[in-house]
């Protein structure tokens, strides 16, 4: 029960970090995830928002077995909170940069398959040059809001980063075709994109019932008026992950459509096959990686430090040869 006696503002005083602890409880809509977010305990976390309410008399949360929601005062309340805040985040973050050594933490959001092969193998690089500097890596396919979700940055393999958003282009990349050598050896190789008909080919499922890649012969041989050419694909297998792909490719499973910096390590080994190097595919996946974030009038040093050293670490792209 919430006291409906409004506390007196000079008294609410020494509730000012409560307030954004409700701001947090908002973002992540349960107390487990916002107490994980602050770095306190669950039971703590209850206790503050409880002693909030009483301080403004009405309840500002709704409490179900499985998630929290504002109240419409609670509403109200974040939504006046929220540009306060991110002001009071700037001006914290304008004098810490004074520092003559980056410092302070980088959250990062970037997808699983990227992450894992390409940017935490040369994350420890980076921690060396700059050790004042702490990275918080989310690894997720789900494209995260990075403004509500309190990502500093997301890196992005697409081809066309949000409008509301600064978006820095790390590299280039393209997507191959591969195969295992022992696959090849039982089905033959293809020469043209017709004659992935005849064989097993791993997808990325899309939203269409009938998976399809699309191919242009690659630039040098390519013509003007050259068209596009589309085939349906169809195999044993499809998955999601760019990694799960390759791993089927490995196994001899089929013919493998992935990302260059999926497959870069697997080829420069030899344990996969280049496939139809006279074509490119394109459409299914994008030909750029970016790092963005959303418009602030101020960036934390940390941040552009971290990406000018991704834009120098990945300038060369994915080659697929030594």
């Amino acid at each position: 029960m919430v006291n409906n006696v409004p506390m007196s503002l000079e008294k609410a005083e020494h509730l000012w970090s409560h307030l954004h602890w409700l701001t947090v409880l908002a973002q992540h809509g349960s107390y487990t995830a916002a107490a994980q977010r602050l770095g306190v305990s669950k039971a703590a976390m209850s206790q503050h928002i409880s002693e909030l309410e009483r301080a403004a008399g009405v309840p500002l949360v709704q409490r179900t077995t499985r998630s929290v929601r504002l109240t419409e005062a609670g509403q109200r309340l974040v939504d006046g909170l929220r540009e306060p805040f991110e002001r009071i985040a700037q001006g914290f973050a304008s004098v810490r940069d004074l520092a003559e050594v980056p410092a302070g933490r980088v959250r990062v959001t970037a997808p699983v398959a990227f992450a894992r092969q390409q940017l935490v193998p040369r994350i420890a690089d980076f921690l060396r040059e700059h050790p004042g500097i702490r990275i918080e890596l989310d690894l997720s396919d789900r494209l995260s809001s990075v403004a509500t979700e309190g990502f500093d940055l997301a890196i992005r393999h697409t081809a066309a980063p949000p409008d509301t958003h600064v978006a820095w282009t790390l590299c280039r990349t393209r997507s191959v075709l591969v195969a295992s050598r022992a696959y090849l050896r039982r089905r033959g190789t293809p020469a043209t994109p017709q004659d992935l008909a005849g064989h097993d080919c791993l997808h990325y499922p899309r939203a269409q019932d009938t998976p399809a890649w699309h191919f242009q012969l690659a630039e040098g041989r390519r013509k003007t008026s050259t068209p596009r050419t589309t085939v349906a694909v169809a195999g044993p297998f499809g998955a999601n992950n760019s990694e799960a792909l390759r791993e089927a490719a490995l196994a001899g499973l089929g013919i493998a459509l992935l990302p260059d910096f999926s497959a870069q390590a697997a080829l420069r080994a030899g344990k996969l096959v280049e496939v139809m190097p006279d074509w490119e595919a394109v459409g299914t996946f994008s030909d750029h990686i970016y790092a963005i974030r959303p418009y602030a009038s101020h960036v934390p040093r940390a941040v552009t430090v971290f990406v000018a050293w991704l834009r120098g670490a990945l300038a060369e792209g994915f080659p697929l040869r030594p």
